[in-house]
């Protein structure tokens, strides 16, 4: 049986429903501000239903989903997976450098259902 839907595309994290429903992320002590482009939120909406809040939800690029940035010369590692020698995937940490691709000045264009967000 169909339901209401309202369903609105969010084309980035400056959209007006992209943080609906997404809380801010704690900050665990080891980075120093909230991320400039999330806004500490880690993750926004690409797309949300206001009728029943189902959403579809994009991490941040700059963030990796912290929520949070360093703003110093303080090292920063992320979780990663990689293949382990046995064939199966294993998670590790992966320290950053500054000039590492992971981690982008500003963020890369996200593609959702309806093509490029952001």
């Amino acid at each position: 049986m169909p339901h209401a839907s309202n369903i609105v595309q969010c084309t980035g994290p400056d959209a007006p429903h992209a943080f609906d429903l997404i809380a801010q992320q704690p900050r665990n002590g080891a980075l120093d501000a909230p991320c400039p482009v999330c806004k500490g939120h880690g993750q926004w909406n690409a797309e949300i239903d206001l009728v029943s809040f189902r959403a579809k939800r994009v991490n941040c690029d700059r963030c990796h989903g912290e929520g949070w940035v360093e703003t110093g010369s303080d090292p920063v590692v992320i979780d990663d997976i990689e293949m382990g020698p046995d064939g199966h995937a294993r998670w590790f940490t992966r320290p950053l450098a500054d000039d590492d691709p992971a981690m982008p000045e500003e963020p890369a264009p996200h593609v959702g259902p309806a093509g490029p967000i952001g």
